[in-house]
């Protein structure tokens, strides 16, 4: 259930941000984030939710999905990674490292 800190993490990013600019009406956000180990759709619905009575409250979150890629530590090839399967295409191996797909940020703050 790690997506509701993710989304707490957003509102708070959010709020920190529209502090700055001194922020009043709505505000839409856009993120990017890899595609292992989050669920999207989990953390529009704990947003919708977290972010009730905060300046976020109504906002529309726009999510980027960033292609999961990794490196082969044994033969180097590199590739994506597909139906979730860390493992190597060339040569089967498990040892490998990702290289692309874990990652999370804000990317954007559009204000009306």
């Amino acid at each position: 259930m790690h997506e509701l800190a993710i989304t707490e993490g957003i509102i708070k990013i959010v709020e920190k941000e529209a502090k700055i600019i001194i922020l009043k009406g709505k505000c839409n956000q856009n993120s990017s984030w890899g595609i292992i180990g989050s669920f999207p759709q989990l953390i529009q619905d704990y947003f919708d939710i977290a972010s009730k009575g905060t300046i976020a409250d109504g906002a529309e979150l726009v999510i980027r999905r960033v292609e999961a890629k990794l490196k082969c530590n044994e033969c180097g090839s590199e590739g994506k990674v597909e139906n979730h399967r860390l493992r190597c295409k060339s040569c089967g191996s498990l040892n490998v490292t990702i290289t692309s797909g874990k990652e999370f940020y804000v990317d954007s703050l559009e204000v009306d």
